[in-house]
């Protein structure tokens, strides 16, 4: 397993992808552990003064004015824990619970949530026996926290609810028990800073980040093909467009299509080549369109790494002269629901130019190739039908793009009356990515198809290394076949990261680190 120190407020985006690829080993610095324990000292130190503070010696939410005696304040952590793990719907994948597991450890690290050391320690065990809680994927609204997944995170902890071990479901208790661990016994406000907090959500959303990187280099590598198949020009990628209009987005991708389409020209020795004066917007706007997904990209990349290695609990506990608990809202995850919408609209985009291009590789008045891709055109329907797939899943993209940070339905008997709904934001971008993938997939397809069909031999190092990638996936479209499986082939392709990693050092600047 690889091996990760998590040093406070210094979570790297190389890091995170790193959890998110596989199981790792985590750790803490000496210095870590310090502030945790002056930090829960300063806590023991507010409540043996008899000051009442919120999730601590008091009731929640609502309930937040009636005070809890000292007797059952280990109770309230355990109630707290088993009443909030209401979650519903299918688990969360290894990846993002591992994802969540890592940045609430980071939290909690920075001392300000009173945890004892144990507790952090109790969740780094699970994280390096690779234990993965059962956490169902609905029933967060993205603000008091993830509130119901985090606390089926916490039931682990604590020997209740069930886990994974080696992809076997089993009961948490006897999960910790094969691990040589024993069930963590919460104490004062602990239940509390497990489950404030918005790690959910931002794992969710750091996989929609990671995807749409993904996405964002597979569709220009494709689109290149897809001009060089249409006998496009190179004339809309030169920097002097771009360079006056001066988003750096768009003059990133304008120079990578440069390097991918050297040596094009929109006119060749073919008699039966058309030359266009200028070439359909979603060959000639593509650093426009695709830059500014670029640009929104870094932006929500810019919030989530900043989330990631924010503290999101409430209260928080501060040691000083004098250790005060203050109460506010770090939990509202409206940050991470914006960056989910913005990271939609980049996704959503991405898969409606693709199918716009699609559209015009399968229109013989269009691009100059056979009807459908495909020779003896009526007897053979070609890439018609994978075109209406491609519109299928651009027009789903289009309605779930909606943006969900708009939405708001108040809680807790109006106590906690605006709330972000940043989970579903984030969580819908899995659904948004593989439609993306697969219409950028079927226009993979297409583009080399085309290119295949004028004999096109003038791709140039990078993309012809993308051209073989294909042809050793997927054969030439003689004549009509079972056709599903290219498409998933195309699209696995581009998920795995292969299409985008063959030319990666073509845009390995564009992104946040």
């Amino acid at each position: 397993m690889r091996k990760i120190i998590i040093n406070p407020r210094q979570l790297t985006f190389k890091d995170l992808r790193t959890v998110y690829e596989g199981p790792v080993q985590v750790s803490l610095p000496s210095s870590s552990y310090e502030i945790i324990v002056n930090n829960r000292e300063a806590l023991k130190n507010l409540i043996s003064n008899e000051t009442s503070v919120y999730g601590i010696n008091t009731g929640f939410g609502l309930l937040a004015n009636t005070k809890i005696a000292d007797s059952d304040l280990e109770n309230l952590q355990r109630n707290l824990i088993l009443s909030h793990s209401v979650g519903t719907g299918d688990s969360l994948p290894d990846d993002i619970v591992r994802l969540i597991m890592v940045m609430k450890v980071a939290s909690l690290a920075q001392g300000a949530s009173g945890v004892r050391r144990e507790v952090v320690d109790s969740l780094i065990n699970l994280i390096n026996h690779n234990i993965i809680p059962d956490i169902p994927e609905k029933g967060s609204v993205g603000a008091s926290g993830d509130l119901a997944p985090l606390s089926h995170m916490t039931l682990t902890m604590i020997g209740e609810g069930s886990a994974y071990l080696d992809g076997e479901l089993l009961p948490s208790k006897e999960v910790l028990e094969r691990c040589g661990l024993k069930p963590i016994k919460l104490q004062m406000k602990e239940g509390l800073a497990l489950i404030n907090g918005t790690q959910v959500s931002t794992a969710l959303a750091i996989r929609g980040y990671f995807l749409a990187q993904d996405l964002l280099a597979s569709a220009v590598i494709t689109g290149s093909l897809t001009v060089k198949a249409t006998r496009g020009s190179s004339s809309p990628f030169d920097y002097r467009i771009h360079e006056v209009r001066g988003h750096h987005g768009q003059s990133e991708v304008a120079k990578t299509y440069m390097k991918l389409l050297e040596n094009s020209n929109a006119c060749t020795s073919n008699p039966s080549d058309v030359l266009r004066v200028q070439d359909p917007y979603c060959l000639r706007c593509q650093p426009q369109v695709l830059g500014a997904c670029l640009d929104i990209i870094n932006q929500a990349g810019h919030t989530l790494i900043t989330e990631a290695n924010a503290v999101t609990d409430n209260p928080l506990i501060f040691d000083g002269d004098e250790p005060i608990a203050i109460s506010g809202g770090n939990f509202h995850a409206e940050p991470v629901a914006f960056a989910a919408d913005i990271l939609a609209l980049a996704l959503c985009e991405l898969g409606s130019m693709s199918e716009r291009r699609i559209a015009m590789l399968i229109d013989k008045n269009l691009s100059g190739l056979p009807s459908f891709l495909v020779q003896n055109a009526g007897l053979n329907s070609g890439f018609m039908i994978a075109h209406v797939t491609a519109a299928a899943l651009a027009s789903e993209n289009k309605s779930i793009a909606h943006p969900s940070s708009v939405d708001s339905i108040p809680t807790s008997a109006n106590q906690e009356d605006h709330v972000s709904m940043a989970t579903y934001g984030a969580r819908r971008l899995f659904t948004m990515a593989q439609n993306t993938a697969t219409i950028i997939g079927i226009e993979l397809l297409g583009a080399v198809q085309g290119i295949d069909l004028i004999n096109k031999n003038d791709l140039g190092e990078d993309l012809n290394s993308t051209y073989k990638l294909l042809r050793s996936e997927v054969d030439f479209y003689e004549v009509d076949r079972l056709f599903a499986p290219d498409i998933e082939a195309a699209k696995q392709l581009i998920l795995s990261g292969k299409v985008k990693n063959i030319n990666s050092e073509l845009y390995e600047n564009w992104f946040s680190n």
